[in-house]
C-alpha cells in the first residue's frame, strides 16, 4: 500500500517535472567581467550627467510665508485666533520663468506618514458608500462622529487636517495688478480621481449629506467645494485629493496650481508679482513651516539633483573596480589563464 501511494504522489517523468531541461550557466572569467562593469560604468556615468545637466537646467523659486518673522507681512496673521486673515508676498523675476509653471505649497515638519494618521480615514465612504455616511468606521477616531452624535463626513484625521491656504497671484503692471490665471484640473493622481475617490450617485450631491456635518476643521462641507464645477465637488474635489495622496516625508510639497493659460502659457514675464495668500492652515503650534514653490519641469520631471548624482557615484564605482580588478588580474593571474 505504501509503495502505492509514494508511486501515485510522483512526478511525471518529463524533462520539466524532473529538471532535465537544458540549461546555460554563464562562465565569468575577467575578460568578460571587467569590460562589462566598465560598460556599465560608462553607461551609468553617461546617465547621470545627462539626469544632473537636466536637474541643473529646472528653475525653482521657493518663498517661506509662515510669518515667523517680524518684517514678514504674513507674521499679522501667524496667530491662530485671527481668522480669514489676508497678506502678500511680494518677489520680482529678473528673467523669463519658462512654463509651463507649476505652483505648489509646501509643508515642513509635517508627519503625514504617522501610521494612526494615515489610517484615520474611512475608504468605503470615501467611494460613496452611503451605509457608511451613517456609520463611519471606528479607525475616523476621534473625526468619526461630532459631540452629538452626528457622523462626520468625510470622517478621520487626514481628510480634517485638508490644507485651506489659498492663492491668487498678481503680475504688477505699471501699477495695476494683472491676475495671473491659474489651472487646477488634473492636478491630482488619475486613479485617485476615476477609481479610488467617487461621490455617491445622489442628485443633488447635497442630499447625501443629509444628517451628517462637515470635518470640525473645515469652512464649509464637502459637496460646497466647487459648486461651479460638479466634476470638481465632493470626494473628487481636485485639492482634496491631492491632500489625501499622503507625503512618505515629514517635508513636502503638493502640487496646487499650473500656469499654462493666456499671456502665461511659455511662463511667467520678467517683473515684479504679488501673491496674495489667504492664511487659514496653522502650523506653529508643531514647529511647522509653509511655504509656495514656483517650479518648471524638464524630461525626467521635477529638480532632482540625487538622482543624477546616484548615477554618477554608481558609475564611477564600476570603473574603479574594473581598475581595481583588471590590477589584480594582471598582477595575480594564474598561468593557466594566459
Amino acid at each position: 500500500m505504501k509503495e502505492e501511494l509514494e508511486t501515485a504522489n510522483r512526478p511525471d517523468n518529463t524533462a520539466f517535472t524532473q529538471q532535465r531541461l537544458p540549461a546555460w550557466q554563464p562562465m565569468l572569467s575577467a575578460g568578460i567581467v571587467i569590460p562589462g562593469f566598465v560598460l556599465i560604468g560608462l553607461a551609468f556615468i553617461g546617465i547621470g550627467v545627462a539626469l544632473f545637466i537636466a536637474s541643473q537646467n529646472i528653475t525653482v523659486l521657493e518663498k517661506d510665508y509662515t510669518g515667523v518673522e517680524i518684517t514678514s507681512d504674513c507674521y499679522k496673521c501667524s496667530n491662530p485666533s485671527d481668522k480669514n486673515c489676508t497678506c502678500k508676498l511680494d518677489f520680482s523675476l529678473s528673467n523669463l520663468f519658462e512654463g509651463p509653471v507649476f505652483f505648489y505649497y509646501g509643508l515642513s515638519n509635517y508627519f503625514q506618514s504617522q501610521r494612526s494618521y494615515g489610517v484615520s480615514k474611512d475608504d468605503y465612504q470615501l467611494s460613496g458608500d452611503l451605509d457608511y455616511f451613517k456609520t463611519p468606521i471606528s479607525a475616523c477616531s476621534p473625526y468619526q462622529y461630532d459631540a452629538n452624535q452626528n457622523p462626520i463626513v468625510p470622517c478621520g484625521s487626514l481628510a480634517n487636517s485638508m490644507f485651506n491656504d489659498t492663492f491668487k497671484l498678481y503680475q504688477i503692471v505699471n501699477g495695476t495688478k494683472k491676475l495671473v490665471p491659474f489651472d487646477g484640473k488634473g492636478i491630482a493622481w488619475w486613479t485617485d480621481y476615476n477609481i479610488k475617490y467617487r461621490n455617491p450617485s445622489v442628485t443633488p450631491l447635497k442630499n447625501a449629506f443629509n444628517g451628517t456635518v462637515k470635518p470640525p476643521f473645515w469652512s464649509k462641507p464637502a459637496y460646497e467645494l466647487d459648486t461651479s464645477d460638479p466634476s470638481n465637488n465632493g470626494f473628487v474635489n481636485q485639492d482634496f485629493l491631492v491632500w489625501m495622496r499622503r507625503a512618505a516625508l515629514p517635508d513636502f510639497r503638493k502640487l496646487y496650481r499650473r500656469i499654462t493659460e493666456g499671456d502665461y502659457a511659455s511662463g511667467l514675464p520678467a517683473g515684479n508679482y504679488s501673491l496674495e495668500i489667504g492664511y487659514n492652515y496653522p502650523v506653529l503650534s508643531f514647529g511647522g513651516r509653509k511655504k509656495v514653490v514656483f517650479s518648471n519641469v524638464s524630461w525626467m520631471g521635477g529638480k532632482n539633483q540625487f538622482l543624477g548624482i546616484a548615477y554618477l557615484v554608481v558609475g564611477s564605482l564600476c570603473v574603479v573596480m574594473s581598475t581595481v580588478m583588471l590590477i589584480v588580474y594582471a598582477k595575480f593571474k594564474f598561468p593557466e589563464d594566459d
